[in-house]
């Protein structure tokens, strides 16, 4: 066993989304196509049967062929309805699928399902390939598979992209649904209309995993929809490599926030404060004005407090995400009421919270302080509604972008079977269950066993856990699986019935189960749970 540490950068991710869901009643917002995309309302696949595969034609006689007509194999097959777009492309028809709608900065999320061997890609602004693969059996995904930006084959020195893989490989089996969000920047340019800065996609997640987080793209992919880069295209979903199926398919087009950030000023204290009243009745030894947050107007690196000041020009009255990131203790105070708080003095966290502004200007106050030599000073603040993108409002090297809270903490299992008992989010944001273990395999299939039901509640594939929130300072006994986890069900999955035909029993234990632990398989170094059952011993 092996613990792994290492550091990762980010900053707030907010959860405001007010998103367009395109009807897929009809195929309106998509531009004329050859007819392999359609409507339809199931979609089945046979994930034995190769998307590629050609049928062996037998050598029969046409008589026998008049007596025996054989059932042709499909690696996916359709029911008729609406609520979801279905490509099936052949070598007449293999078009791509073009929205009427152009975009720049842009958040996607959608839901794909590919067949075994099949292969499609999602380009921004018709330029930018994410791509779309069965990747299942991947064990080192590269820029070619799911959620990875795919390589172009350009040879001039300023064109060329080897491609991005993801930083892991979240991919489920084929035939199963897959929830893709996306957060896109689009190119700048300046007035001259020369590009300024690469396409970026600040975060990517599939099925539950982030695989991106700012990832600058500088030039167009492989099989782009024109060899140029600009500040408005069509979203491109790419038809001609295989089946691919889509649904919930919802997007939000952004812009810049308007909202400023006026009339700054700061005011330094020198001491060794424990907590955010130690700052009251002290003299300040430093005050000046400022166009941003700075935390480097302090000088020192702690036994510190800071208190800025200011207004928040509110352009657009709207719903806010208000994220403020500090180490040491925070307190910002909107127009007179204190909408958020840490009261310490070593803590090295993050703050949001959501409001609703109206137009105009809103007064803010944020104090900072920090007792801690450990921790580096920082102090941000970034504001973000559903529609524009989030905007900072301090310096760079204040709160660098992508700066963590926390160092998190990962566990593998390398050379044998590792086992971790811990609390566990059913779907990870349902019950928590209690009685869990988490199983990683060399081989990297993992799951989770509910010791307290006798019950396989998820499984995934890759890494293994992330046992920050566990092991970090006090924890809270819980992990995260480092993967595309499928849940099961929350349930004992045996039960003694009446009669055949009597219910399942629903959520629960039955009184007479008894958990009796787990002992290790010598040969292979798994776990086997053991449980009793109205008297009947059970090896699971």
């Amino acid at each position: 066993m092996k613990i792994k540490l290492s550091v990762l950068f980010i900053f707030f991710s907010c959860s405001l989304f007010a998103q367009e869901q395109i009807s897929l009643e009809n195929l309106n917002d998509f531009k004329s196509q050859a007819g392999n995309w359609q409507i339809v309302g199931g979609v089945t696949v046979n994930r034995n049967i190769d998307a590629h595969h050609e049928e062996v034609k037998e050598n029969i006689s046409k008589r026998k062929k008049k007596k025996r007509k054989k059932a042709s194999l499909k690696p996916i097959e359709f029911t008729e309805g609406t609520g979801i777009i279905l490509n099936v492309n052949d070598e007449n028809k293999n078009d791509a699928l073009v929205t009427n709608w152009e975009h720049g900065d842009l958040k996607l999320e959608l839901e794909v399902l590919l067949p075994k061997g099949s292969n499609s890609g999602i380009y921004f602004q018709g330029r930018y390939e994410f791509q779309l693969r069965d990747s299942w059996d991947v064990k080192n995904p590269l820029g070619s598979d799911m959620g990875g930006f795919h390589n172009n084959w350009e040879s001039a020195p300023d064109k060329i992209f080897r491609g991005i893989p993801p930083m892991s490989n979240a991919a489920k089996a084929p035939g199963l649904w897959q929830k893709i969000k996306v957060n896109f920047q689009a190119p700048r340019f300046n007035e001259a209309g020369q590009k300024i800065s690469n396409a970026k996609f600040i975060s990517v997640d599939l099925n539950g995993v982030r695989i991106h987080s700012n990832v600058e793209v500088p030039t167009y992919t492989g099989g782009p929809i024109d060899k140029n880069e600009v500040a408005k295209g069509p979203l491109l979903i790419q038809g001609n490599h295989g089946p691919v199926a889509i649904r919930n398919f919802k997007y939000q087009l952004l812009k810049d926030s308007s909202a400023e950030l006026t009339r700054l000023s700061y005011r330094v204290y020198k001491g060794n404060f424990k907590q955010l009243e130690d700052l009251e009745n002290q003299m300040a030894v430093e005050s000046g004005t400022s166009e941003k947050i700075d935390i480097n107007v302090v000088r020192k690196e702690d036994e510190y407090g800071l208190i800025y000041s200011g207004n928040l020009q509110i352009n657009e009255a709207d719903t806010y995400d208000l994220s403020f990131g500090y180490t040491g203790g925070l307190k910002v105070v909107l127009d007179g009421k204190t909408l958020t708080k840490n009261n310490s003095s070593d803590s090295q966290s993050g703050l949001r919270e959501t409001v609703m502004l109206t137009k105009g200007n809103h007064t803010i106050e944020i104090t900072n302080i920090k007792s801690a030599a450990w921790r580096s000073p920082r102090l941000g603040f970034t504001i973000e509604s559903a529609s524009t993108n989030i905007k900072e409002f301090h310096v760079l090297d204040s709160y660098p972008s992508g700066v963590t809270t926390v160092a998190p903490i990962f566990v593998d299992a390398e050379a044998a079977p590792r086992m971790l008992r811990a609390f566990v989010d059913f779907k990870g944001n349902g019950k928590r269950l209690s009685h869990t273990i988490g199983v990683g395999t060399p081989t990297g299939v993992n799951f989770i066993y509910d010791l307290g039901a006798a019950n396989l509640v998820g499984m995934w594939r890759g890494d293994f856990v992330d046992a920050t929130p566990m092991w970090h300072e006090r924890g809270n006994g819980s992990f995260n699986p480092r993967g595309a986890v499928n849940w099961t069900f929350l349930n004992q999955p045996i039960a003694q019935l009446e009669t055949v035909n009597s219910p399942f029993p629903g959520t629960g234990v039955a009184s007479n189960f008894v958990s009796k632990g787990y002992k290790i398989d010598k040969a292979n170094g798994l776990p086997i749970f053991k449980s009793e059952y109205n008297g009947v011993a059970i090896e699971n």
